[in-house]
């Protein structure tokens, strides 16, 4: 019999007659790469789907914002399992901002179901700002604007899931942990000349700490005769 091969040989055994090979390791449970499902247009949305719930309450409105992420999971049970963001709502009882919320969430929801990498949209809508000025959420945040917080809220869901990375090593994150401690320790405050703590201000971070213009966050204390920031670990210093 005649077998034809269609691919490149990579490695082959001599058998002896009438012997039965040998199957592969995982060969049969293997999914072949033409049936692995991807994102796309025209890829048709489940009847379920998972999701979290996220409320922002922003001092722009009395009334809090509930961000709605909701999750398609790819090739369910197959070693190429993934789960991706796939629409987004956003519901409040404020009414002056929806034709533009909803705008902005048919847009997110559009670029999620396109496919690829979305992550691109954390940072867009982060650096929106508004013109009457930003706010400081509790922990010391900075938001420029209510978008921006839509930003950090899809970023958190995107990290929830596997999707972003933390920006932390295990060593950052440890040497930020321990330089943390030992400010508490000391008691020192930090405070800069003419530096202004935002009212009901609950941040973790000393509250002398000057605001860091990569994290947007009041974590900027003088460490070791360099400015350091406890939330990113960005420093002058290098």
């Amino acid at each position: 019999m005649t077998v034809r091969i269609g691919s490149k040989i990579v490695s082959y055994k001599v058998l002896q007659q009438g012997a039965t090979p040998e199957p592969v390791a995982g060969e049969q449970d293997a999914v072949p790469a033409s049936n692995v499902v991807h994102m796309h247009e025209a890829f048709q949305r489940p009847e379920r789907l998972v999701g979290s719930t996220y409320k922002v309450k922003t001092p722009m409105s009395e009334h809090a914002l509930y961000i709605t992420v909701n999750d398609v999971i790819l090739n369910e049970g197959t070693e190429h399992e993934l789960r991706r963001p796939f629409e987004v709502f956003i519901n409040s009882k404020n009414m002056e901002h929806f034709q533009w919320v909803v705008a902005l969430t048919r847009l997110i929801s559009a670029v999620f179901r396109k496919g690829g990498d979305a992550t691109f949209l954390v940072e867009e809508l982060k650096a929106v700002f508004d013109p009457r000025g930003g706010y400081f959420k509790k922990g010391g945040v900075f938001m420029p604007s209510i978008v921006a917080e839509i930003g950090y809220a899809i970023e958190d869901h995107m990290k929830h899931i596997g999707l972003i990375e933390s920006k932390l090593d295990e060593h950052q994150q440890k040497f930020i942990d321990q330089k943390r401690r030992e400010l508490a320790g000391s008691g020192d405050s930090m405070e800069p000349a003419g530096a202004e703590s935002p009212e009901n201000d609950d941040s973790p971070f000393p509250p002398g700490a000057s605001l860091c213009y990569k994290c947007s966050t009041r974590a900027v204390v003088l460490l070791d005769g360099c400015m350091t920031c406890l939330n990113c670990a960005d420093s002058k210093c290098g």
